[in-house]
Parts: structure tokens; sequence; C-alpha cells
């Protein structure tokens, strides 16, 4: 037997019957607590078990991202992909085009490219397409991803490597569309993720050369923010491989939960896998209801306004209504028929407050279908940009719980408020102080690639509703630091079904920490990310070694993961 105890200058347990403790007891070979309290008290329930003490840091329960895309992301993000996102270092389009005309200047020639992360309204970018990208890279193949994750732009070089027949597209599939000229040939553009897909995941082998790695870059930046679990958001049975081989090496810092897309036939179908469930499990189904508000496809009743930010992205003025939702009523109504029974959780992709509203009579109709009105289900419904106070009740009535994206006010926020939209929906944005006075269960996320994965930034922003700018937006959103760390420990938790292993120091739970330098209940609100650092990760009682984890990991043979996303791509093309 194995035990350590874990001394802190305080422990935050976010557990309502101790809120604070001294220390916690682990059994290191179950990764398991065993005591919280004084440091007596876990000596006393363990007399013989080591001392770790971390001297002034604080202790929590391990950071939780409730909604993230960890796979797709290190591929998309991670060298050799650049990631191009304003907030990485790329405020307007001249740099994306320093950097475009460098990495042309400086790779190996006719060495296919990947950027990810083209903002149209914060660098005030144009929709690329095949024209406008071929003038950049005349004699390579480039993709570049827009950094809302709803569309992609390429150039001939792609189009001739992916063999469409005289440049013409396949067939749109379900939900998702090529961009086509006049003359049914490709323009360069892909929209939605199906589509996306098509035209990504047959390049990924000839860009990234140990993919494995590439996705465990993305693990490891988590981990330096403090998070230990997450989930994705976009599996497939093809990316099984890579969740595996991450989830069995020694020091891997992160548990995923999985949500298989709906546009696969297997989706409702069981896992099975030899990696233990306590890292890596399917958890759910994913599906689509609209788009990104920054493109012009969210489902929403009030208008985006016409200036110059909205004109330069191509978004057309005026309300959206049902036209941007990717399925209809019935379509959606038939994908929860077909799985209700399965046991999974449904995670709903909406945005805006009309297709809120269509989701919540889809899942009310499903729920009293399958006799699930008032079970324990946890269905969810993902980001709620645009969504109102009075469907976040519904939604707890309903039983459902709320997956929300402080990173939208983050670094959309000022542009939202009065540029975007009109100040009085724009400064709402994001309405948290009004999903928890509904009574529901809120966790809080960063969405993969479209944010970094920066709790403490979301927790600031969300205590002040003061963006990077330092501008104020609709301080009635307000919530305290309690919900805030809730939102990001326990209560996403819930939302993943894990709140009886992870997301609070209690004994019986699994000893996952986050390590910060200071108290953030002892620093003022709105310096939480300048006077608190996060200075590590512990998963299952261990102190997690990020430099042995992408070690291990840059030791494997990356030629199986190739196959794996070849083969994922092709899976994705057939549905």
């Amino acid at each position: 037997m194995s035990h350590v105890i874990v001394k802190a200058s305080t422990v935050i347990t976010v557990d309502a019957e101790r809120p604070r403790a001294e220390a916690v007891a682990v059994d290191t070979e179950t990764g398991v607590i065993i005591a919280v309290g004084t440091l007596a008290d876990c000596q006393g329930a363990s007399p013989d078990a080591t001392v770790t003490d971390l001297g002034s840091s604080v202790l929590l329960p391990g950071f939780i991202d409730s909604h993230n895309h960890p796979g797709l992301s290190g591929l998309v993000t991670q060298a050799p992909a650049y990631w191009i996102a304003p907030y990485v270092g790329y405020p307007s389009f001249a740099d994306v085009e320093a950097l475009f005309h460098k990495a042309n200047a400086e790779e190996l020639a006719g060495q296919p490219l990947l950027f990810n992360g083209l903002d149209r309204m914060l660098q005030g970018a144009p929709e690329l397409d095949r024209v406008k990208l071929d003038a950049y890279f005349p004699d390579r193949a480039v993709i570049v991803f827009d950094n809302s994750g709803h569309e992609v732009y390429f150039n001939s070089g792609v189009i001739a490597a992916l063999g469409w027949p005289n440049g013409t597209p396949p067939a749109d599939p379900a939900g998702a569309s090529f961009g086509r000229n006049e003359d049914g040939t490709s323009n360069g553009l892909a929209y939605e993720s199906t589509a996306i897909a098509q035209v990504l995941m047959p390049m990924l082998p000839k860009i990234v050369g140990h993919p494995l790695h590439s996705c465990a870059q993305w693990y490891a930046l988590m981990a330096r923010h403090g998070v230990t679990a997450t989930s994705d958001h976009s599996y497939s049975d093809d990316s099984k491989p890579i969740f595996e081989a991450l989830a069995s090496t020694s020091d891997c810092p992160i548990r995923v939960s999985l949500y298989h897309v709906s546009t696969e036939s297997t989706c409702g179908e069981p896992f099975s896998s030899p990696v233990p469930d306590s890292m890596l499990r399917k958890q759910g189904i994913k599906l689509w209801a609209d788009g990104a508000p920054w493109v012009g496809t969210i489902a929403i009743s009030f208008p985006y306004l016409d200036t110059p930010t909205t004109r330069n992205a191509q978004i057309a003025p005026g309300a959206t209504y049902e036209t941007k939702m990717n399925y209809s009523r019935a379509e959606l109504d038939a994908a929860l028929a077909s799985h209700a029974d399965k046991g999974f959780q449904f995670a709903f992709h909406v945005n805006g407050d009309v297709g809120l509203d269509i989701v919540l009579d889809a899942y009310e109709r499903a729920l009293a279908l399958n006799n699930l009105t008032g079970t324990d289900h946890r269905w969810r419904v993902e980001h709620l940009g645009a969504c109102r106070g009075d469907q976040f009740v519904r939604a707890a009535n309903l039983g459902i719980v709320l997956s929300m994206g402080p990173y939208q006010l983050i670094y959309w926020g000022d542009l939202l408020d009065g540029e975007i939209f009109d100040s009085s929906i724009g400064a709402q944005w994001q309405r948290i102080g009004d999903a928890f006075r509904a009574g529901a269960v809120v966790a809080f996320h960063n969405d993969g690639m479209v944010s970094p994965p920066d709790v403490l930034l979301n927790i600031q922003t969300v205590i002040t509703r003061r963006t990077p700018s330092g501008q104020l937006h609709g301080p009635e959103q307000v919530i305290s630091l309690d919900d805030a760390i809730k939102a990001q420990t326990i209560n996403a938790a819930h939302v993943l079904h894990r709140d009886h292993e992870i997301g609070s120091i209690e004994v019986g739970k699994l000893a996952d920490f986050t390590v910060l330098s200071r108290d953030p209940y002892e620093v003022e609100a709105s310096r939480l990310t300048t006077d608190v650092a996060v200075e590590g990760t512990w998963v299952g009682g261990k102190p997690i070694d990020l430099d042995a984890f992408l070690e291990q990991v840059r030791a494997t043979d990356p030629s199986e993961h190739h196959a794996a996303i070849v083969d994922a791509g092709t899976h994705i093309h057939r549905c």
C-alpha cells in the first residue's frame, strides 16, 4: 500500500460540506482520495504516508473543460500546422499575409501547408477562396481553417490533390455543403463538419508528420492551463487509436469523454477499449443545430447590423430565423428517435435563440416518447451565445444541462456589443448570470481550436464581464467566483456525468488537482490572470510531468496514426 499526503497553504475543495482543508491523503495505487482535512486528520487516516508540502501554493480540483476537440485541435493548431488566430499573435490580416509569404518562402517546395484561425471579424480578413489563395500559394496545396471551425478555404493545389473529377466536389453531405462556381466546380470553400472533413482529413497525412505528437501538444497545452479532464466533440471510430494511444501513456495529463458525431452510422453503438474507463470513455452523441456567429450562420430572431465589420465578413444584415439551421426539425426528431434508447447523452451545438427553441422542442418530444421526462438524463446544449434566460429556465425544467462558452465574450465581446448586433443583444452575449439564476447546471468550455484553454481567463471574465480591452459588457450577467469555479470543476463534471468521481476534492473521488500560485479569493477580480498562475496538475494522485509525456509520445511510430487519419476522412466521406 502506497499513500501520499499533499499539503498546501489551503485546499479549495468545491465540497459544500467542507469547502476548505489543509491536506489531502491519496492512495497512489488506485489514485483515489482517502482523507481530506487537517494535516493531522490525514496522518491519522494514513500514518505511514509520505508528505508532499506544496508550501504557499493552493490546491483545487482539476479544472474541467466540458466541450473541446483535443484530437483535431492538436492536428490543426500545433506545429507543423500554423495557428494564426488573432489572440495567438496575428491580430490583423496583414500579420496573416506576412506569415503566408514567409511560410511559402521558407517551407520545402511543394510541401502542403495548413493554417488555422483566420478570423474575418477580428482580423478584418476577407473570405478567402481558391483564386485568392492561389495568388499567395501558386505551387503548393494550402488549407486555411476559419476560426469559427465551420468553414475552410483551400486552393487549386488541394483540389488537384483530392482528385475531384474536373475539379467538381462530391455531392453535399447532410448538414454541410461545398462552395461551387457557376459551372459546378469548386470555388475553394467548404461549410460545416462533414464537408470540411472531406477536404481536411485526406490532406492531413501530407501535412502533419507525427499526428500523435501534434495531439499530445494540445493535451499539454490544456494541462498547462490546469485542465485535467475534457471531452472530444468530434469523435469518430477511426480516431479511436489516437485517443487510446494518448490515454495509454504513463504521464497522460487529460481524461477524455468522447461524444460521437451523429453523422457516423455507428454513433449509437457501445464503446469498448483496453484503456481504463477512467481515462477514456464514450459518453454521448454530438449533433449540430446551427452554425457560428462570426460567419453569419446562426439561427436568430434579431438582426445582424449593417456595419463595416459585418460587411467585410460578408454577412447580410437582418435576422436569419430558421434559414441557418443545419437540419430540419424532422431530421432532428429522426436523429433523436434513432438513439434515445441507447443510454448516451445527446449534445447539441446551438448558438442562436431560434435554434435553441427548435432544439428544446425536439428534446422535449424525444424525452416524452422515450419515458425519460424527469429522469437524470443530462442531455446537453452547447455554446448558447445568443440564448435567453427564459430558454435556460425551460432547459433546466427539462433536466437539460448547459455548456457555455465565455471565450465568445472574451475575444468577440467588443464587436458583439454594437458592431455585430445592437447593444441590447451584444452586451448580454453569453447570458451566464441568467443561466445560473434559471437554476440550470452550467459548465464552461473553450471549444478546442476556437480558443486557447485558458480557464483562469474564463473565470476572470465572467466575474467582471470585462473583455481584455477593459470594456464592460452586460454587468447584469456577472456571476460570483464560487459559481465560476464550480462551472470549471464540479458543474463540468456533472455535465460529463462524472461528478461521482471528479470535480471536487472528496474522499472516494479520483485525486485530480490543479496547483495555483495564489488563492484566487485573495486577489482582485480583474487581476486574476496576472496575479495567479497555474503551477501544475495531478492526475490520479500523481504529479504530471509534461516533458516525459511529450517525449514518450514523440518516441512512438507515427505510421499507424497516419492511417487512422486517412480512414477517418474516408469514413466521414461515406456518411
